[in-house]
């Protein structure tokens, strides 16, 4: 094969090589992953599968290493992922999947409340598998079937399919979220809508974008001002109990209402976004937060637990506001919120 005439686009969301020579044309752009001997392994979003290129179709002069002030190799390989995620999801999403439970409640009977889907599964390999592929010694922490030291030095968090009940239930509002970290830090994470093919994404110092243009939190300075979304987690005894007192305590003050739209990342990103004042949830797992957090502080707000301490990378109560109405908003909490055992 031949030199390949090459076009190096640069944008915000992608940073792609194009191959337009017509025997390779057929695959679409492609994203570089790496050099080894004499071949450069890119990967197609198209395939969402990796394919070798001959060293020689790109120019000497391209710098695989160079990173603009918008994009990162891992900000590229999480939504390449993502994307491939959001296809299989919305395949199962159009014409239905069976559905199971997979907790217990405290009275040891089996909840049917707790759903898992076959398109969870097969969306979390899907997404695990593509991202391996192009870090292979990197750990993954999933909501289905990947542990992980959450102090790894390269971790990437993902919740295949959040907000499995309104995806099983036929609503549009779910989201695939991955996140990347390095040693407990968050460092760029995605969240991705596909049925309404919304994109959240966000670098450490680098802002919060949404389908591409720059989100900001909203600047209410006071709780009559805002909504204010929630969440229950499966527990539905004291944390439920709590959650409702709280909520009491809340329309108290004149907010403008309560939204539990039933997907903690999308919640996140609306905070972000400016869409909600604040955001609260007594009980949250790392997946479902590990990029949300940091949409929200990118996007200029604040997150903390329910008590007002920094968030960990495990089960955890939690409150992403726009800032200014942080402390109003834990004053409130602060008196329904029960610390969790263990």
């Amino acid at each position: 094969m031949g030199a390949i005439p090459t076009l190096i686009e640069n944008t915000r969301l992608l940073n792609l090589a194009k191959l337009t020579d017509s025997s390779i044309a057929e695959y679409g752009p492609y994203i570089y992953l790496g050099k080894d001997g004499d071949n450069i392994h890119v990967l197609s979003p198209t395939l969402n599968t990796p394919r070798d290129i001959l060293a020689g179709a790109f120019p000497e002069s391209f710098d695989h290493n160079s990173r603009n002030n918008y994009l990162m190799k891992e900000l590229d390989i999480a939504k390449a992922a993502a994307r491939a995620g959001g296809d299989i999801a919305m395949r199962h999403f159009r014409k239905g999947v069976p559905v199971r439970s997979k907790g217990s409640a405290e009275d040891g009977s089996q909840q049917t409340y707790n759903l898992v889907s076959d398109a969870d599964v097969e969306t979390e390999h899907a997404i695990v598998e593509l991202i391996r592929k192009a870090f292979p010694q990197h750990a993954f922490l999933g909501e289905e079937s990947h542990q992980a030291d959450i102090l790894a030095e390269h971790l990437w968090i993902i919740d295949p399919i959040d907000g499995t009940t309104n995806f099983v239930h036929g609503i549009p509002h779910f989201a695939i979220s991955i996140a990347y970290y390095q040693q407990g830090t968050p460092i760029c994470g995605v969240i991705y809508n596909p049925a309404r093919d919304d994109w959240f994404e966000t670098v450490r110092g680098q802002g919060a974008f949404v389908n591409g243009v720059a989100a900001r939190v909203g600047q209410q300075q006071r709780l009559d001002e805002v909504l204010i979304g929630t969440g229950f987690y499966y527990d539905r005894g004291a944390v439920m109990e709590s959650t409702l007192g709280a909520v009491a305590d809340l329309f108290r003050q004149n907010i403008h209402g309560i939204r539990r739209l039933g997907t903690a990342s999308l919640d996140l990103a609306q905070v972000g976004c400016g869409m909600f004042g604040a955001f609260f949830e007594f009980q949250l797992s790392p997946w479902d937060f590990a990029a949300g957090r940091l949409f929200v502080e990118e996007a200029g707000g604040r997150i903390s637990t329910c008590t007002g301490a920094p968030i960990p990378l495990a089960l955890s109560s939690l409150l992403a506001s726009n800032g200014s109405l942080h402390e109003d908003v834990l004053g409130i909490l602060s008196s329904h919120f029960l610390e969790q055992p263990g």
